[in-house]
């Protein structure tokens, strides 16, 4: 027998490198899974002992953010008009673009360079382009579907295929809350489509880290409140109602063992009990000055509303609340670009500065991440003589915080991005 005929190239693995690799990320999702499942059921048993799940938790390592303010400006709105300075597809307007039968359209806004940073923003939003050494600028970002939903829910979730707890959720699940009378995770006028509540979702985390809803999407924010218990019993009588409630739901957990829907009750009339002490104060907008107002762009039709919103984002974060999510919309513009992108910046653009504005002033801003961002983008070629089709390769989103000086760098996936300019293709 000839043992060259037998190399050891003929011999086929049992396992390719790819098989291995994939059963060995498969272990790992099991332990972070294990990990979590654990966590829980140390703080549901005993049940007459159940941990404060909203207790602030330390960090893993020291971290310049405490909170955040989330503002998502529903419906996609166009980077190339917004915040993503295209020089060569301005010069390259009316050329065919990549889409057969479509005309390359560059933006009709100017893009002036702000600050120390000389960040190209658009003459769309003046205010805020006065913060540009406070703002960071990630013009990389991509999704997988050019569909508002499934967008929208995988910006929110991770996923728009399985039901996953929000962005939101996990933060409140990983630091807790610095305020156990208010809620940690406050969302104001969320869409009731586009994935509705599992935007704002615990999905499989406990139910105490969703958010609590203030508002509904196209009603005036003014109007919202926050309904608790029967507030025509006094304090005292309403904490003896309850604790013969709780006597009963703590009953029932202790003969079902492990139980999380009555947990979820358990912590929520807690919570919404407490919520009464100290709600209506943070909801209440009256005792602000009028130069704080003003600030907010309130009293201003165009800004009235957002304006709003982003006071109460100030006063909740202020008060403790660890993220608070401000839905804007409508973007998709698919016609009317013109008309209504301006006014949808002018909605958002005073309150926004007026926001970032009072932040700094009472020393919040360095360790508060206030994040802006959409779905997708907007595609560089028109639709409609005067719109812009969905972009699901290419958008923007900026988070602002501490002070930024001087001329910075953005590193993503190994590229080097310049804020301050560039040259940069129309592709996109």
């Amino acid at each position: 027998m000839n043992l060259s005929d037998h190399s050891c190239n003929q011999i086929t693995p049992l396992f390719t490198r790819r098989d291995i690799l994939k059963n060995f990320s498969c272990g790992f999702g099991w332990l972070a899974f294990a990990a979590i499942a654990n966590k829980a059921a140390a703080t549901t048993t005993p049940a007459g002992a159940i941990e404060n799940p909203l207790a602030p938790k330390k960090p893993h390592f020291a971290a310049r953010a405490k909170r955040v303010i989330f503002l998502t400006m529903r419906g996609g709105p166009s980077h190339v008009d917004t915040f993503d300075y295209k020089p060569q597809l301005i010069a390259d307007t009316g050329k065919p673009g990549k889409r057969p039968g479509t005309q390359l359209l560059g933006s009709k806004w100017k893009f002036t360079q702000n600050g120390r940073s000389g960040l190209w923003i658009s003459e769309a939003f003046p205010n805020v382009a006065k913060h540009a050494d406070e703002l960071c600028l990630v013009r990389s970002m991509q999704t997988d579907l050019p569909s508002h939903p499934q967008a929208f829910l995988k910006m929110h979730t991770g996923s728009f295929q399985f039901v996953r707890p929000s962005l939101g959720a996990w933060t409140l699940y990983g630091l807790g809350t610095e305020n156990q009378n208010l809620p940690g995770f406050i969302t104001l006028t969320p869409p009731s489509g586009f994935g509705g509540a599992q935007n704002y979702g615990s999905a499989f985390l406990p139910a105490i880290y969703q958010a609590q809803r203030i508002g509904q999407e196209g009603r005036p924010v003014a109007g919202a409140e926050v309904k608790n218990l029967d507030t025509s019993l006094s304090t005292q009588a309403q904490r003896n109602e309850l604790a013969l409630v709780q006597s009963l739901n703590q009953e029932k957990l202790v003969r079902d063992g492990v139980n999380p829907e009555v947990e979820g009750v358990i912590q929520s009339y807690e919570l919404a009990f407490k919520m009464q002490s100290q709600m209506p104060q943070v909801m209440d907008i009256s005792k602000e000055s009028p130069a704080t107002q003003k600030l907010y762009g309130i009293g201003d039709p165009a800004t009235e509303d957002f304006g709003r919103k982003c006071l109460l984002a100030r006063r909740c974060v202020e008060a403790g609340v660890r993220f608070v999510e401000i839905t804007h919309g409508n973007w998709d513009q698919h016609f009317n670009l013109t008309n209504a992108l301006a006014a949808n910046a002018k909605a958002v653009d005073g309150p926004i500065a007026g926001l970032l504005t009072d932040l700094r002033l009472r020393g919040l801003l360095k360790d508060t991440l206030v994040v802006w961002a959409g779905e997708f983008g907007r595609t560089p070629h028109a639709q409609g003589g005067d719109g812009r089709d969905h972009n699901n390769k290419a958008f923007t989103v900026w988070d602002g915080g501490r002070r930024r000086e001087g001329r910075l760098e953005l590193r993503h996936h190994g590229r080097v991005r310049l804020r301050g300019g560039g040259k940069q293709s129309a592709d996109q």
